[in-house]
């Protein structure tokens, strides 16, 4: 009962969602990856506990991440911000007066909406219609299709991208001049209706402040109003001149951390996509002012490298430029990834000016300049900003890797092709019996290998069962110690994605190891 009642806390809010969606998250539960918190007490909505091979996968897109953006380039270094700063951090950066969402509620449903989101989700409809012409005349042409040309000709096509960018230059204005009566006219005009009910019953639009409050101090009376970090860039900006400094940096150069963010979300839903809790993975790169759209364009490269380096399909990323830019911002994207309920942003790429820098400076009265001894001139840096969403990148990468496939016997079988490099266990060790000194050699190969590996004992049902489980979790390599090991010191290593066999000495598993997890053979892709 209590897993049937967790199931149905997850889908509650997305009843419409695509199968393989209801499939990812079931199967994130069965095998470990993600509990809802506080599950003992029913759960608490848009908030998720990361189990024992969660935990190990975000550990490792973690770490690819770091060692691609900080191990890897000289001028970039890290830092761990606390997540309490002193509230007039909050002033500057402007998030107490202008960190707001647009809020609708339907008066039918009782259901509350980002007015924006719904917005942008039914022009994404229509450009999706778009795209269904496309593929059609690519069928109909084949090798001979000529896309451009076909996309800027066909009246349908062009009708439904000029329809779609009106929209959505309509929605961007509307937002900046914070004409939220414009915005509820868009939602109405369009016809759009709650998702889940098809009311169009709405109420007017209004402005939500994002930011969970909290207090410092040992009383109530002296107590200090606090906010916990809606994101972890403005740790970055306080302390770029200690790091300048203490570093001894030059321009142009980055400053990386991860760590946790907070925000009141008004609708937080589709599993880990949007939560109150997540965790942030940011880069924020300073240069000189008027080289920032140079550096922008660099690094939207970069990022997109870094993604296609895993190998999750070129075709599940694409950019979207913003139509509408932050008060900070004089150029933004996002990289969107093709989630199981379409793409949606998984990384932003900003260039952020000279804002925060310069806002910090005005509020704090301390100078927080760069004196650039090439040019002899004193500046406050402009600054790219590169931040992905772990959560996100999780749920990319499960979603992604999670396929049902049918085998040439006709069975099925459910397996995990999470990029090796980031599976939480990279492999399993399978005494074929648990007796005639099996087991015992098995341990010892797991003592070799874990110093360097996440690597697990599993004795428990027939071989074949258990191949089975290491697929459905996602382990590389199943590595089979039978009584042939006995006679030639030989194993039988099977690969998860082909389920071939190999025979290999047990001495040559660190050498077979090292090069299918080599943090030089991924990132070099990129």
């Amino acid at each position: 009962m209590a897993y049937i009642h967790l199931f149905l806390l997850f889908l509650r809010p997305m009843e419409r969602t695509d199968d393989h969606f209801r499939k990812v998250i079931s199967h994130a539960r069965e095998y470990g990856y993600i509990f809802a918190s506080s599950e003992i007490y029913d759960g608490l909505s848009a908030v998720y506990d990361y189990a024992h091979n969660g935990v190990e996968l975000k550990r490792n897109i973690r770490e690819y991440w770091w060692r691609s953006m900080v191990n890897l380039h000289q001028n970039i270094v890290g830092i761990d911000a606390a997540i309490l700063m002193h509230p007039t951090t909050w002033k500057a950066s402007g998030h107490v007066d202008a960190f707001n969402d647009p809020l609708i509620d339907n008066k039918d449903s009782k259901k509350r909406y980002r007015a924006d989101v719904l917005v942008e989700d039914h022009a994404e409809k229509i450009f999706q219609k778009a795209q269904k012409e496309i593929e059609k005349a690519r069928k109909r042409f084949g090798d001979s299709f000529d896309e451009e040309q076909f996309t800027t000709t066909n009246p349908r096509v062009v009708r439904y991208l000029q329809e779609r960018k009106t929209i959505l230059e309509r929605l961007a204005k509307s937002l900046e001049n914070e004409d939220l009566a414009d915005v509820k006219a868009l939602i109405e005009e369009l016809g759009i209706s709650d998702p889940e009910t098809g009311s169009k019953n709405w109420t007017e639009v209004r402005q939500f402040n994002l930011m969970f409050g909290t207090k410092l101090g040992a009383s109530a009376e002296s107590a200090m109003n606090l906010y916990l970090r809606p994101e972890t860039a403005q740790g970055i900006f306080t302390n770029f001149l200690n790091i300048q400094k203490s570093g001894r940096m030059r321009i142009p150069f980055g400053i990386a951390q991860t760590g946790k963010a907070f925000r009141n979300e008004i609708v937080a839903r589709q599993f880990i996509f949007r939560m109150r809790e997540f965790e942030q993975m940011e880069m924020q790169f300073f240069v000189r002012p008027g080289e920032e759209l140079e550096w922008y364009e660099h690094w939207k490269k970069e990022r997109l490298h870094w993604h296609l380096s895993l190998g999750m399909g070129e075709e599940n990323y694409r950019f979207h430029d913003h139509e509408k830019l932050a008060h900070y911002a004089n150029a933004a994207t996002d990289i969107e990834f093709n989630f199981p309920f379409g793409f949606k942003e998984l990384e932003g790429i900003h260039s952020r000016t000279d804002f925060d820098l310069k806002a910090h400076e005005e509020f704090s009265g301390k100078k927080l300049q760069f004196f650039d001894p090439e040019i002899n001139e004193s500046y406050i840096p402009y600054v790219v900003e590169t931040s992905i969403g772990l959560d996100r990148m999780f749920l990319a990468v499960i979603s992604n890797a999670l396929q049902e496939e049918t085998l040439e016997d006709n069975s099925q079988r459910t397996v995990m092709k999470i990029p090796a490099i980031l599976t939480p266990v990279k492999a399993a060790v399978l005494p074929l019996i648990k007796r005639d000194g099996l087991p015992e050699i098995a341990q010892k190969i797991i003592e070799t290998l874990q110093w360097d590996y996440n690597v697990v004992y599993d004795d428990k049902d027939a071989v074949g069962r258990r191949y089975r489980r290491q697929d459905a979790i996602g382990t590389p390599y199943c590595i089979t110690v039978d009584h042939q090991t006995l006679e030639d010191n030989t194993v039988t290593v099977r690969d998860r994605d082909t389920m071939q066999q190999e025979r290999i000495e047990i001495t040559a598993l660190e050498a077979k190891f090292r090069e299918a997890f080599s943090y030089k053979k991924w990132l070099s892709k990129a």
